[in-house]
């Protein structure tokens, strides 16, 4: 398909309006949370609920995004995956009860699978993969707006508003990524393949059942063995779907994917890494409100730190994948967020607020280096007949792993909260420990990188 030089230019900026929505809904979702749950009569810990159904519901369904997207064409598929956001954003601020509530945010996942899916799929196809990092990097820029604004504004409006005006936000924003879409946006299309309607259902329900499994044994709203029955059935689904892919011609994910060492490493580095980095935004306003007894407006200001660090570092990062290479940089940066994780257990009630500040920007730091990095080394190697697919299963475990963030961390929290006899604020910070280490560990699994991986992306001839 032909692109116009103009189609071209604007699309970054499109990318990074999907971006921003995402980022704001999410910010914004997790400072407000407590007000929610007073409002609905549901614990704080109960409305994890809304946060995984909608993540989930992502994970889901992006494995169709790709396929649309090639059958139909990315600028349709993009409009009406922000129309889908847009209109779930608006149900979700009209619901009356959790289960409405939660029912809305799954029409928000469902716009949310293609929307940014769709965005990233349309620049893969338009720019060299040498021009890659610096793209990605740019579209990653005004899209971290949003965790600055998210929490603040999410602090703001339940305090002096209400809750429901942090979804109603999204309408204006979605609207002009429509606009811009059906002005700039090229309309990429590619040879039509049969879609895998076994394949997506055996994969899909493995997710709902390793999430839901994992819901469940930290809300305790069913004995603990239907929990664990659950999770070890969408084990059993998963291993079921590679079974299934080696089997089936056009598999929903071409296991081949997995011959290209750098996505294998890339994609698992996302999974594990990214459990301890999903917990963030889930566990510190709750720990600044249950804990240390802020408002919402005070929570929501101490998650700005985090985003402004990674707005700092995104000018850096090119120069320090030219200094250390991809290697060095994701085993250096996913250790320092390790530790930085662990470090938020020092944190007390008693101490000033602003001691965390340096800490967050640092933090933001480090994982903004990290997520460029990692997203670009995990796609810079795939060919254009299967970037499709590898962006699909990128964003699928992207989405899964913060999913899983909120839910281990919400079942080690409770598990604290259980068997500790601890303190509120302990159990927060033993969580903490907990997540970190973990995080930790992760920065083992980019030790499999060799020294000169990635150097084409960074326009180096050796």
């Amino acid at each position: 398909m032909t692109k116009s030089a103009r189609s071209v230019a604007g699309l970054p900026w499109i990318a990074a309006i999907a971006f921003f929505m995402q980022a704001l809904d999410a910010t914004i979702l997790n400072t407000a949370i407590p007000a929610i749950a007073k409002s609905l009569n549901h614990s704080p810990l109960a409305m994890q609920s809304a946060i995984i159904s909608y993540t989930l519901t992502v994970a889901m369904l992006i494995p169709i995004s790709g396929w649309l997207a090639d059958r139909f064409g990315t600028r349709k598929i993009f409009s009406i995956s922000v129309f889908l956001f847009v209109l779930g954003s608006l149900f979700c601020a009209l619901s009356p009860t959790l289960m409405i509530l939660v029912l809305s945010r799954v029409m928000q996942g469902i716009g949310g699978a293609m929307m940014m899916p769709v965005a990233r799929l349309a620049l893969l196809r338009a720019y060299p993969r040498s021009e890659l990092l610096p793209v990605m990097n740019f579209v990653t820029i005004p899209g971290l707006i949003g965790p600055v604004i998210g929490p603040l504004l999410g602090g703001w409006l339940v305090t002096y508003a209400t809750w429901h005006w942090i979804f109603l936000i999204n309408i204006p924003v979605g609207l002009l990524g429509i606009f811009y879409a059906r002005c700039y946006m090229p309309d990429f299309t590619a040879p039509k393949r049969r879609f895998d309607v076994l394949g997506f259902m055996l994969f899909g329900l493995s997710l709902v059942m390793l999430l839901s499994g994992l819901s469940l044994l930290s809300e305790r709203i069913v004995p603990t063995y239907l929990a664990i029955t659950m999770l070890f059935s969408g084990i059993f689904l998963l291993l079921l779907y590679i079974r299934h892919a080696t089997r089936c011609p056009h598999p929903l994910f071409n296991l081949s994917l997995f011959h290209t060492r750098t996505f294998s490493i890339g994609i698992l580095g996302n999974i594990i890494s990214r459990l301890g980095t999903g917990s963030i935004p889930f566990l510190i306003p709750l720990m600044l409100q249950l804990g240390f007894g802020y408002s919402a407006l005070i929570a929501g200001c101490m998650m700005a730190p985090t985003a402004i660090g990674s707005l700092i570092a995104k000018s850096a990062v090119t120069k320090i994948l030219n200094r250390f290479g991809y290697r060095k940089t994701l085993v250096g940066v996913t250790f320092l967020i390790g530790l930085m994780i662990s470090q938020l257990a020092l944190q007390t009630a008693t101490e000033q607020l602003w001691i965390l500040i340096i800490p967050l920007v640092i933090l933001g730091m480090v994982m903004s280096t990290q997520f460029t990095a990692m997203n670009t080394i995990t796609l810079g190697d795939l060919t254009d007949n299967n970037a499709s697919q590898g962006n699909s299963l990128m964003a699928v475990t992207q989405q899964l792993s913060i999913s899983f963030g909120v839910a281990v961390s919400a079942t080690v929290l409770y598990t604290y909260q259980t068997f500790s006899h601890g303190s509120t604020i302990d159990n927060f910070h033993y969580t903490f420990i907990t997540m970190g280490v973990i995080t930790l560990l992760s920065s083992l699994v980019f030790i499999m990188l060799k020294p000169g991986d990635g150097d084409h992306l960074l326009g180096n001839k050796n």
